[in-house]
């Protein structure tokens, strides 16, 4: 079992294949809208979720021990980042590009919507680490799947590393 957890709040415990398509439908989103060096460092965060290469049900993070800046300004707009990345997912963003129906996904993002929604940022343990640092941010995309790659960690996307 897979457990993302919301800090002191709510978990959300999945399947391995229910993370698989939670991953794979947030970085299709994450992929769109990263644009400043945090949330480059989420998406990298995202392909270490890649059980193909971490193993299956040893995946998962708390919100708790993300990096969420320094300032309120930063958690603000890190935070507004994750919420407006689960939106474009819960709008169903390029899943017609999957090569299967993700016909759960929909549950499992409102779940964790609701998770970030209710997470305050300035709770969370600072020096946690769980967030890769801005030099292994996911900046590199996958020229066949357009999402960004898990460089430096390995080569390739979670698509080109589940087979897809």
């Amino acid at each position: 079992m897979n457990v993302f957890h919301g800090g002191d709040g709510p978990r959300l415990e999945m399947s391995n294949g229910a993370t698989e398509v939670f991953v794979d439908v947030l970085m299709l989103a994450v992929s769109t809208l990263a644009r400043e060096p945090w949330d480059f460092r989420f998406a990298a965060l995202l392909t270490l979720q890649d059980q193909s290469v971490m193993g299956r049900g040893a995946v998962g993070f708390d919100l708790a021990e993300l990096d969420w800046g320094d300032t309120p300004q930063e958690r603000a707009a890190a935070k507004d980042f994750l919420l407006r990345v689960l939106d474009l997912a819960l709008n169903s963003h390029r899943w017609e590009e999957l090569t299967y129906e993700p016909p759960h996904a929909e549950g499992y993002l409102r779940t964790y919507r609701a998770m970030v929604e209710e997470f305050a940022p300035a709770t969370a343990r600072t020096g946690a680490g769980v967030m890769p640092r801005t030099e292994e941010a996911a900046t590199a995309s996958c020229v066949r799947h357009r999402v960004l790659g898990a460089l430096p960690f390995w080569e390739g996307c979670v698509f080109c590393t589940a087979g897809v």
